[in-house]
């Protein structure tokens, strides 16, 4: 899939047909502007539950309500046309069990226009998955670091290293296996992803993972440069728009304190027939 494709909206059966082709584009979006430039661009729009962090200056995603995805996904909802909307499902939405997962999925869903939604874990959330495609919600499913459980996992540590990598891959094959349509893999050693990448009937989207993955997905923000002090390995960095930001804040402010702005061109005569 391309951006030079048909404007017709991407759908969760394209997504799963791209295995193997040419690599999906994934970029998070949490407001109406990002997301018209995402929507030219990529094949998957994510409403991440790290809009808590990005915007909301949470110190992790947990702290991220119902309401607070149903707020952005409106608003990314409104600037998309062609790219798949996926909305994460926040953290204590569906851990309860396969009901409360569908009650509150489907109310994602209907709240703001999404297309799938997206769920952290492994084995242990197969029969959650599994309920939720039988009854008409697509899933992306998501492995290895899954930071809504940062704390068990001891921090955000590399997932799939030694031993572990067993544990990965079953939770891999158990999520795509329950029937999810695509799987996110975060923060897993490359030779892991990529084995799970050629394993799996469906795509898999990276973050930190393999350029061997069917997709990649990063953190808008993070590869615009907004956030100069947050420099994970795995996000390559397209601009520093948080600098630019800065020198164009500073300007601005030097030149009303300097009476400089606003000038003749932007007030406004009191001169009839002159203008609005």
């Amino acid at each position: 899939m391309s951006a030079s494709a048909p404007a017709r909206p991407v759908t969760p059966a394209d997504i799963r047909a791209a295995k193997g082709g040419t690599p999906l584009v994934c970029l998070t979006a949490y407001t109406t502007p990002m997301a018209r430039l995402v929507d030219r661009h990529c094949d998957l729009a994510l409403v991440g539950d790290s809009v808590g962090v990005v915007l909301h200056g949470l110190p992790d995603t947990l702290g991220v309500t119902m309401e607070m995805m149903v707020l952005h996904g409106r608003a990314v909802a409104r600037g998309l046309k062609r790219a798949l909307m996926v909305i994460d499902m926040p953290f204590g939405s569906y851990e309860a069990g396969p009901a409360e997962a569908f009650r509150n999925a489907a109310r994602l869903m209907a709240e703001t226009g999404a297309a799938a939604v997206k769920l952290e874990g492994g084995a242990h959330m197969a029969e959650t998955v599994g309920f939720l495609t039988a009854r008409g919600i697509p899933v992306v499913g998501h492995v290895g670091l899954t930071p809504q459980a940062v704390h068990a996992l001891g921090g955000y540590r590399v997932q799939g290293r030694g031993a572990d990598a067993d544990r990965v891959l079953a939770d891999a094959r158990a999520v795509a296996g329950a029937g999810a349509f695509a799987m996110v893999l975060e923060k897993v050693t490359e030779p892991l992803a990529r084995r799970i990448t050629a394993e799996l009937a469906v795509p898999t989207i990276g973050i930190g993972a393999s350029p061997a993955c069917d997709g990649q997905v990063l953190v808008v923000d993070d590869m615009l440069g907004l956030f100069s002090d947050f420099r994970p390995k795995f996000v390559k960095r397209y601009a520093e728009l948080e600098s630019e930001a800065d020198r164009a804040i500073a300007a601005y402010a030097a030149d009303v304190r300097a009476r400089a702005f606003p000038g003749a061109e932007h007030v406004f005569a009191d001169t009839a027939g002159a203008g609005a």
